[in-house]
């Protein structure tokens, strides 16, 4: 009787064990403590979208940052490069992802070009997208020949305003952000020229060595070569401050072109939805790698200077140039793509 009796207890005791087990194991799957809530990100590969091809600027900035990010993160992370559409096929390739950190986009001022320029982009980078940090800054320089008949802008203002229309200033394809530079300074500066659209930069460079431009506007990157050569000189740059890389060339904006302010920049972003805490580290992560003295070097041999921000800071860029661009679109009368 007593060894029964024993027997019954000690199933009683075995059946409210496994139920407290179940109990157990049921609350931890609904609450957020378990191990697959509380897995630290990243816990895997990140994929950066580019709406470049490889091998530009831009391709090859973001793959130093890559590089220098991933090492920081302990995780590899993928350059995807998905031209074309004025950006809009990179940016549904990152939409298209789950919202989890995981897929990243490159935005630039090209970005905030496409809204006002494209009639249907597909995308919205303001509400489909969230900030988290620039990568990098670059000014647009004025360039004349070297030994020609302009030594300074100021040389070109006064042309311009004796000859209205006579000066030919050229840039590479309409809508581009060398266009709409030059079409900017056309409104700041109050003179009158006109503005030759060629197919890519080495065009430029023979146009104005050969005598048919009289300035061309593109970023020092692009014409490195025929400055250091002395085929030609940069009398203007187009950025609020002088560029820490082109020190001795005074801004337009000090030259008289007053709220002349061109910067191209290229800034990583997320797709709308994606965990604040993943927003949080990438950020971290990104100024510290982005103030490395090596990484820094490494940009500026390239013409372009690194440059981290809060996500605030770069989201208000991005709506600050959707504006000035548009405004700048509409007043040349550029038809939209």
């Amino acid at each position: 009787m007593k060894i029964d009796k024993l027997k019954a207890m000690a199933g009683l005791v075995h059946r409210r064990g496994a139920l407290t087990a179940s109990v157990a194991v049921a609350l931890a799957l609904a609450l957020p403590g378990t191990a697959a809530a509380q897995e630290k990100y990243p816990s895997r590969d990140i994929t950066l979208v580019l709406p470049f091809g490889p091998g530009g600027i831009a391709d090859i900035t973001a793959r130093v940052v890559a590089e220098s990010l991933g090492k920081k993160l302990g995780r590899q992370i993928v350059i995807m490069n998905q031209p074309g559409a004025g950006g809009a096929t990179a940016a549904r390739a990152a939409l298209n992802a789950e919202a989890d950190g995981y897929t990243l986009a490159l935005l630039s001022n090209g970005t905030a070009i496409s809204v006002p320029l494209f009639k249907n982009l597909q995308f919205d980078p303001v509400k489909d997208f969230v900030p988290v940090s620039s990568l990098a800054y670059f000014d647009f320089v004025f360039v004349t020949k070297a030994n020609g008949k302009f030594n300074a802008l100021k040389d070109v203002l006064e042309a311009a305003k004796a000859k209205p229309g006579a000066l030919n200033v050229g840039t590479i394809n309409v809508g581009s952000s060398q266009n709409l530079a030059a079409e900017l300074f056309k409104s700041a500066s109050g003179v009158d020229f006109t503005i030759v659209p060629y197919k890519a930069t080495p065009d430029l460079q023979v146009a104005l060595l050969g005598g048919e431009l009289d300035v061309i506007v593109d970023s020092q990157t692009a014409l490195k070569a025929a400055l250091q050569q002395n085929q030609a000189i940069a009398i203007a740059s187009s950025g609020p401050v002088r560029s820490s890389l082109l020190p001795n060339v005074p801004t337009a904006a000090e030259q008289g072109v007053k709220d002349f302010d061109v910067t191209s920049w290229n800034a990583i972003f997320a797709p709308k939805g994606t965990p604040p805490e993943a927003v949080k580290v990438l950020n971290a992560a990104l100024v510290e790698v982005l103030a490395d003295p090596a990484l820094q070097k490494r940009f500026a041999d390239l013409g372009v200077e690194a440059r981290s921000s809060t996500p605030q800071e770069i989201g208000k860029r991005l709506s600050d140039d959707i504006a000035k661009w548009s405004a700048v679109i509409q007043k040349a009368g550029i038809p939209k793509q």
